[in-house]
């Protein structure tokens, strides 16, 4: 019999099977929390959905490629940031604007309108703060991850991100000191 009409191995089908239930599942456990990072991260939630979206693709067809499904969640958080990257990086080039710039904008009056002043205030000065040092805040204080986890996220290795925090932390005050 020709090997070209035989229909898939069954191993081969449960595995196309499991990853879908997988990523399915997985899509709907921490979906909303990565968008909500790359909202953070882009200013912008349509962008920030594509990114989502584009990392849960990358996922489903590596699959078979990852080590454990245990590295599923902390690749799709490096995926996501990297995405988010990418995107701030051809905004730039193709606004000729630096780097930040169109965060300081994108947000709607009515979310600037719901946020308190103090939010406000601490927002505009994140959205100032260089990528790296922005990420490691949104990484650490707003999805609480470890800094080994943070470290994985971003490709660098703990001590960067305790000395990247610190940096960002720092900054973060001074620029609120000049906002008051």
């Amino acid at each position: 019999m020709d090997t070209d009409t035989q229909p898939a191995a069954p191993d081969a089908l449960d595995w196309r099977g499991d990853a879908r239930r997988t990523v399915t599942s997985l899509y709907e456990a921490h979906a909303v929390g990565l968008i909500r990072l790359g909202v953070v991260m882009l200013g912008d939630r349509a962008a920030a959905e594509d990114v989502v979206q584009e990392a849960f693709c990358g996922l489903y067809r590596r699959w078979k490629h990852l080590s454990s499904p245990g590295h599923a969640v902390p690749y799709l958080r490096s995926s996501v940031m990297n995405g988010c990257r990418s995107a701030l990086r051809r905004r730039n080039r193709s606004a000729g604007r630096r780097p930040g710039a169109e965060l300081e904008t994108a947000e709607s009056a009515e979310s600037w309108a719901v946020l308190g002043e103090e939010h406000r205030d601490v927002l505009a000065a994140l959205l100032r703060l260089p990528d790296r040092q922005r990420e490691a805040l949104v990484l650490r204080y707003y999805l609480e991850l470890a800094e080994a986890e943070i470290a994985e996220a971003m490709g660098i290795s703990a001590g960067t991100v305790k000395s990247t925090t610190s940096r960002a932390l720092a900054a973060l005050g001074r620029l609120l000191e000049e906002s008051r």
